[in-house]
């Protein structure tokens, strides 16, 4: 076989090629050791007394797109201690050349154990079939399996948070070491019980990063109660902004009033405003029921068994929560509504007419969108003052009373000044929720009591309870440099991971993976 390059260069350091055949679909090297000693297992002499030779396959990694199979020519050796147990014994080559009882070398089974880690499975011996090396799915998770080497640094600052198995049924926990950025462990649910057994095993934690769920926090209190707790802080600003929404979301019928839509005509509205319309009635009948029993004292259990409605809707309903009459969405024709209403005012009435027209400009929409928003056009140039009025939905009130004025049309800052004039508790709550955002930015936890005192008795006093009940982790998390996010990310990593074998990994097959990639 002609080469051009030496053909000691194919075999591993520490093995002599003695021959080497070439067969139609592989290439096979013939080696043996260079050493001329090696040391007994048991009590570790060496040894040159040769007893006899025996034969063994290793696969190697390829060369030209052709495998490599070494035929090691390893050697018995006599161990000339006499009070050994161990009178024969093979030779070893290394575990960076050719571990004991291994079929690959030292340097494929890193190419292997590394393919299993990026790739899984069957995707991995998939490719790794094209890389000429032959190998099954499950060895490729058997080798993620056993090389995966669990952290051994001291645990000082550590993130937890939990994550689905499967969504709204099953959950685990994520734990990650937050100075060197890795995953130390996966816990295959969030029971306190199971959190607080893990975190007594590592007393060296002291910081604890979490959410502000009760969960972690208790478990964590218990197993590590000199341990510093840092609540999320992108958590505190989205229950920030949740406890703003709410707000709004109570405050609807005052703003319906502010806006001047208190009355609906049925008659002016299309076929699917008037669905929406009795469903709100409807809504508004059970409200009424159920707040009757509210106020003559009655358990919210024995309310869900009188009136049949969940629990979840009863509590809303006795907490003064409320649902908009119209869910607003964004339509197709939001983008074309300039060109629609210039085609109104030249004189085209038309349907059909307006949809081929917006179909020159592009228009990817049906012809009822056009049509509906014409009959609600015509209805409204032919209604009288109490014509219907849309309000914008909560969330739109919500994110339009939080940009800056200058990013407002002009119709947007009409609707939102006249809700601030009728609607000063809003005003109020919006401003809480905007200084407590500005005291997580710039780390102002003096601020913290002023903000709570005042906070307390307005539309947001949920939120600050909750603050008060957890403070000491919310003023860790205006002082302290740690937080979760990248738990979250590794949380993102995880999902990534689980997805590529299709929910089908086991928990320990999950963190080997994880663990070993980091």
């Amino acid at each position: 076989m002609r080469t051009g390059f030496r053909i000691s260069s194919l075999a591993p350091s520490g093995l002599a090629v003695e021959s080497v055949s070439d067969s139609p679909d592989s290439i096979i090297l013939t080696v043996r050791s260079e050493a001329g000693t090696t040391k007994c297992p048991l009590c570790g002499t060496a040894s040159r007394r040769i007893h006899s030779r025996y034969a063994r396959q290793v696969a190697d990694l390829p060369s030209a797109g052709r495998p490599i199979h070494l035929r090691v020519i390893a050697r018995r050796f006599v161990c000339e201690v006499p009070h050994c147990r161990r009178r024969i014994f093979a030779e070893r080559f290394g575990d960076d050349v050719v571990p004991v009882r291994s079929r690959r070398t030292a340097r494929l089974e890193c190419i292997v154990h590394h393919l299993g880690l990026a790739l899984g499975g069957r995707p991995a011996a998939t490719f790794a079939k094209r890389l000429m090396l032959p190998v099954s799915n499950d060895t490729l998770l058997r080798v993620v399996r056993r090389r995966t080497c669990p952290p051994t640094e001291p645990l000082v600052v550590a993130g937890i948070d939990d994550w689905a198995f499967r969504r709204n049924h099953r959950y685990g926990t994520i734990v990650c070491d937050l100075e060197r950025r890795r995953i130390v462990a996966l816990l295959p649910d969030r029971e306190i019980a199971t959190v607080r057994a893990w975190l007594s095993d590592h007393p060296g934690i002291r910081i604890v990063s979490r959410d502000r769920g009760g969960g972690y926090g208790e478990a964590a209190a218990q197993a590590l109660p000199d341990a510093i707790q840092v609540a999320d802080r992108w958590h505190l600003m989205e229950n920030a902004s949740a406890a703003f929404l709410d707000a709004v979301r109570r405050s609807m019928r005052v703003i319906r009033s502010a806006i001047g839509a208190t009355t609906i005509n049925p008659e002016l509205l299309t076929c699917a405003e008037r669905l929406q319309y009795q469903g709100y009635l409807r809504r508004k009948e059970t409200k009424a029921a159920i707040m009757a029993l509210v106020r003559d004292g009655v358990p919210l259990k024995e309310i869900v068994r009188r009136t049949g409605h969940s629990r979840k809707l009863v509590r809303q309903v006795s907490r003064g929560e409320s649902t908009d009459i119209f869910r607003t969405r964004q339509s197709t024709l939001d983008a074309h509504l300039p060109f629609l209403d210039a085609q109104w005012g030249a004189g085209c009435r038309n349907g059909t007419e307006l949809w081929r027209r917006l179909q020159v400009q592009g228009f990817q929409g049906s012809l009822r969108v056009v049509s509906e928003w014409r009959t609600r056009r015509r209805r409204a140039e032919k209604a009288t003052d109490q014509q219907l009025q849309k309000v914008p939905s909560a969330r739109t009130i919500a994110r339009l009373m939080t940009t800056a004025r200058d990013h407002l049309s002009k119709a947007d800052t009409v609707t939102i000044a006249a809700i601030e004039a009728r609607v000063p508790t809003l005003v109020e709550a919006r401003t809480l929720v905007d200084r407590f955002q500005a005291m997580l930015r710039q780390k102002l936890v003096t601020d913290l009591d002023p903000w709570i005192a005042t906070a307390s008795v307005g539309l947001i006093a949920s939120f600050a309870s909750g603050v008060v009940r957890d403070k000491a982790a919310v003023c860790a998390a205006i002082t302290e440099p740690w937080s979760n996010g990248q738990t979250e990310g590794q949380i993102t990593k995880l999902k990534l991971v689980k997805r590529q074998m299709y929910g089908r990994a086991k928990i320990d097959l999950l963190q080997a993976r994880l663990i070993g990639a980091t």
